[in-house]
Formats: C-alpha cells, sequence, structure tokens
C-alpha cells in the first residue's frame, strides 16, 4: 500500500470517527437542552443550540488555521 493510499485512508476513518463522536454528542446535547428548556420551547432550544454549536464550530475552525499556518511558517524556516 502506496503512503499516499494510506494517509487517505487515515484520513477517510479519522473522520468516520469524527462523525461518530460529533453524532454522540449532538444526541447529549439535545437531550441535556430538552432538560433545561423542556418541550415546549424545544424549536427555541433547538435554534440556540444551533447558534451555539455554530459559535464554537467557528472558534474551533478559526484556531486550527492559525495553528496550521503557524506550523508551515515554521516548517518553511525550518527549509
Amino acid at each position: 500500500m502506496s503512503r499516499e493510499v494510506l494517509e487517505k485512508t487515515l484520513q477517510l476513518a479519522t473522520a468516520a470517527f469524527g462523525l461518530v463522536a460529533a453524532l454522540a454528542w449532538n444526541d447529549a446535547i439535545q437531550t441535556l437542552f430538552t432538560q433545561l428548556f423542556g418541550e415546549a420551547a424545544d424549536i427555541t432550544a433547538k435554534f440556540l443550540y444551533a447558534l451555539i454549536v455554530t459559535g464554537v464550530v467557528v472558534f474551533a475552525t478559526i484556531r486550527l488555521a492559525r495553528l496550521q499556518e503557524r506550523v508551515a511558517a515554521q516548517e518553511e524556516q525550518e527549509n
């Protein structure tokens, strides 16, 4: 198996495991919001949940992009 195929397989497996973990957390957090806000406020709770998750994802994505830029800059300086 070539190195490129192995790297892509690892990326796909990591993404799949990440999706499973995200789905588990999604269910847990939705249950928490239902407990906190009750069934009557279900639509409000879902929108609040969506806004919070979106904020966390945007924050994490920006931080990861900055980390990637720093690593790339360090690698460039080393070469």
